[in-house]
Parts: structure tokens; C-alpha cells; sequence
């Protein structure tokens, strides 16, 4: 068996638990999250736990077992405790400003970017260069985060763009000086 899949998800308190027809609700003080279930594996919430069990031991039930654990376990922390992640942008007057559901970039183009927030992601942006992304759903807020870096994806020569607040940019030397023999 998967060494995740078997662990049950304990459910804190404030959050309930609903799984029928081949979905789960989850719902907490951060929001309602709901998620359709792959056929191979079902859910029961027993005890104060949330367990999941597969279907038969096919290849792809296996599989499905361990990833549908850590979704719903994401779906419980995510409407209780929320998930927080930080984008640094980099540059000379490169900078942020989030106005309501709306975050608007200034990323060195000739316009400003206005990017809309998806419903349940909120922005908080410190000193115009860093952007605190929050939410419940941990799947949408990867997205999310995503999109905005490929706007202005990092460059390995200066380091110039939006990068993840812990990613590490692997920089390259610039062109050598043009000196030497004509």
C-alpha cells in the first residue's frame, strides 16, 4: 500500500468534512473547497479523520491512492490555516501595487499590467517589490503564482524579473571584455 494513501487525514476543528458521489466538500473559517474524486479510490470521514481507500490494486488505482490523500489533506489546511506564498520582483523600476482584486505590475514593458485575482486569492505587496499571494486553494494559488512570474520571467544575466521568493537564480557571466588582437 502507499505510505501516504494509508496515513488518514485528521480534521481539525471548525472544519467539516463531506464526501458523497464522488466528491468532497470541505468546509472551514478560510472558505469551501470541493474537489471531484478519481473512480478508483473512495472516501469516508471516520472519526474525525478522513480516510481514503483504493478501489483494487491496479496500477493506476495505486497511483491515484497517495495523490488523493495529500489533495484532501491540502483541502483541510488550505479552509483552516490557509497557504501563503511570496514573489520577489527584481529590477530598476520594476514594481507592484495591488488595488482590491486587481494587482498591477510595472515589468520594464511600455504599459503596465493590470492581472485580476482570481476569486479567494488575495495580495498584499510590501515595499512595491514583494507580493505575499494567500488563499485556500493551494492548486489555484500555484497557478496563480505562475502566471504572474511569466509575465517577466527571471533573466540569468542580471536577474532581472519575478522570481519565487526562495528560488535561486542561476546567473551567468556576461560577455567577455572586447579587448585583445585586431
Amino acid at each position: 500500500m502507499s505510505r501516504i494513501g494509508k496515513q488518514p487525514v485528521a480534521v481539525p476543528q471548525g472544519v467539516r468534512v463531506h464526501a458523497t458521489d464522488g466528491t468532497v466538500r470541505v468546509e472551514g473559517p478560510r472558505g469551501t473547497l470541493e474537489r471531484r474524486l478519481d473512480p478508483e479510490v473512495s472516501v469516508a470521514v471516520e472519526g474525525g479523520a478522513v480516510v481514503v481507500r483504493r478501489r483494487d490494486d491496479s496500477r493506476r488505482a495505486r497511483s491515484i491512492h497517495g495523490l488523493t490523500r495529500k489533495l484532501i489533506g491540502n483541502m483541510v489546511d488550505g479552509v483552516n490555516k490557509g497557504f501563503t506564498r511570496v514573489l520577489e520582483i527584481n529590477g530598476v523600476g520594476y514594481r507592484a501595487e495591488a488595488r482590491g482584486t486587481v494587482l498591477y505590475l510595472t515589468l520594464g514593458y511600455s504599459h503596465p499590467i493590470a492581472f485580476q485575482l482570481p476569486p479567494g486569492i488575495s495580495a498584499k505587496v510590501d515595499r512595491q517589490v514583494i507580493v505575499t499571494l494567500e488563499g485556500p486553494d493551494r492548486e489555484l494559488l500555484g497557478h496563480t503564482l505562475a502566471a504572474i512570474r511569466e509575465l517577466r520571467p527571471p533573466e540569468p544575466y542580471k536577474g532581472k524579473g519575478v522570481k519565487y521568493a526562495e528560488e535561486t537564480i542561476r546567473r551567468k557571466a556576461g560577455k567577455a571584455a572586447a579587448g585583445g588582437a585586431r
